[in-house]
């Protein structure tokens, strides 16, 4: 297992993206790795990160402004080689729908409740570790 597990965090709003910091910890689980975050505020930052390569999963709001991260999912998905697996934030639970349509892995509401997103946050990573090995 890789020592640390890197997490694209996007949101235009700051305190969504602490409120996912502070729901990960250190590591969303025992048997996944440390994660170390980047965090985006724009597409086109999350873009070139994901073409930097190294993104484990992301972490996009679908509630943010003016790409939602619906939208951006669905472009990621699409544009993107081999696109690290999404867990999409969502207003309210009756656009898990849209979260479908985005091709999001997952996807948790907002506020962020702690047990839930690291629940599925790790299952993500490690359905991402058992693809790559």
């Amino acid at each position: 297992m890789q020592p640390t597990a890197t997490v694209l965090v996007y949101s235009d709003n700051a305190n969504t993206r602490e409120q996912v910091r502070l729901a990960t910890g250190r590591r969303p689980a025992s048997d996944v790795p440390e994660v170390r975050f980047i965090e985006c505020a724009t597409l086109p930052a999350v873009l070139t990160e994901l073409e930097r390569g190294g993104i484990d999963a992301c972490v996009l709001d679908g509630e943010a402004v003016p790409a939602g991260g619906m939208g951006v999912c669905r472009q990621i998905k699409d544009e993107i080689f081999q696109a690290p697996p999404v867990l999409l934030l969502i207003g309210r639970p009756q656009d898990a729908w849209l979260a479908t349509w985005s091709r999001a892995e997952a996807a948790v509401t907002l506020p962020v409740d702690p047990v839930e997103f690291a629940s599925s946050l790790a299952a993500l990573l490690r359905d991402r570790a058992a693809l790559s090995a």
